[in-house]
């Protein structure tokens, strides 16, 4: 998939009323960028799921605008406009009947790709999710691990070259070991590809991992801040951010700031074994590194050359700015 199948997707006062007259989304306004990856995240009930099936139309919206590209996919054909999106959830669905090749196939033989196009798209993408077609490509659902079946369920999701992903939970029914595999995988698969990507998670780590940019919802399904991972941790919008992003931000900031220049101590003789962290590295990354081997001190390096020391007080004494006042 190149860069260019990618549209951007934008909801104008999108609203969900129930019958009973639940609101679940109150008229929600929201871009996301062609090629960039927009999470969802809220407390539970928060309407992140019913916008999400609202951009695919899995639920119908009572009031507003889902624009894909310019076109109102509104006024389309449901199915036809699911064949043009991508679609991921928790538990995959995959056709437990079909093999792994006749699964990831199933969109663009709807389509009514060739038999011939359809076998070598399905072999390209399960090697993009880094499954060897050769090994899995005959196999069942139920001869495989959790963690494979997701990535075949991607795999499926991007086979017939959506210009949207949308991605429900993906990864939150496999333990922890194989779910951060998957987002390795994820970002590795994302970089290549640069699809537009709609990512509901429950989990701000998660969150903060993968998205380019995070939106916070709360119920009503209303949008408290929209943010680079970077901006939503050191400048929470309201107290509701603040809040929900928990005591434990800075450790998160952490993980989305990296060693830059600024932070270095000049190159000096230090003794051998003295570990070294890329220039660019999580600051995050780099304190695990120096805590695993027990050091005060990291070479940072860009490329094979050592550009300064990072020290393990440098990384703890940053002054972070204060939260905003309430």
């Amino acid at each position: 998939m190149d860069a260019t199948a990618a549209a951007p997707i934008t909801l104008e006062g999108v609203r969900k009323e129930y019958p009973d007259g639940t609101v679940a989304v109150t008229g929600l306004d929201l871009h996301v960028p062609a090629g960039e990856v927009v999470v969802l995240i809220g407390p539970s009930g928060c309407g992140k799921s019913t916008v999400l099936r609202m951009m695919n139309r899995l639920i119908e919206p009572t009031a507003g605008r889902v624009l894909l590209g310019d076109e109102d996919v509104t006024s389309v054909d449901p199915v036809t406009l699911r064949r043009r999106i991508g679609y991921v959830i928790q538990n995959v669905g995959l056709f437990p009947h079909q093999d792994v090749l006749t699964n990831v196939g199933t969109v663009p033989r709807l389509l009514g790709w060739s038999k011939a196009d359809v076998r070598e798209r399905a072999a390209e993408v399960l090697e993009l999710v880094g499954l060897d077609p050769a090994t899995y490509g005959r196999r069942y659902p139920s001869e495989l691990s959790g963690g494979q079946r997701q990535r075949i369920g991607v795999a499926r999701a991007l086979a017939a070259r959506p210009v949207v992903l949308l991605m429900d939970e993906p990864f939150s029914a496999v333990d922890p070991i194989a779910r951060g595999n998957l987002q390795e995988e994820f970002l590795r698969l994302q970089d290549g590809v640069r699809t537009t990507i709609v990512l509901v998670t429950h989990d701000l780590d998660e969150a903060v991992r993968l998205g380019d940019r995070i939106a916070v919802l709360s119920q009503g399904g209303v949008l408290e801040q929209l943010a680079t991972p970077r901006e939503l941790l050191g400048e929470p919008a309201s107290p509701f951010v603040r809040e929900f992003v928990g005591r434990d931000r800075a450790i998160r900031r952490m993980s989305v700031t990296p060693v830059t220049e600024d932070l270095l101590d000049p190159v000096a003789p230090v003794p051998d074994g003295v570990p070294a962290v890329a220039l660019g590295t999580s600051l995050y990354e780099a304190l695990a590194v120096l805590l695993r081997t027990n050091a005060d001190v990291a070479r940072v390096t860009d490329g094979d050359a050592v550009v300064g020391l990072v020290t393990r007080h440098r990384i703890l004494s940053i002054d972070y700015p204060p939260d905003p006042t309430p």
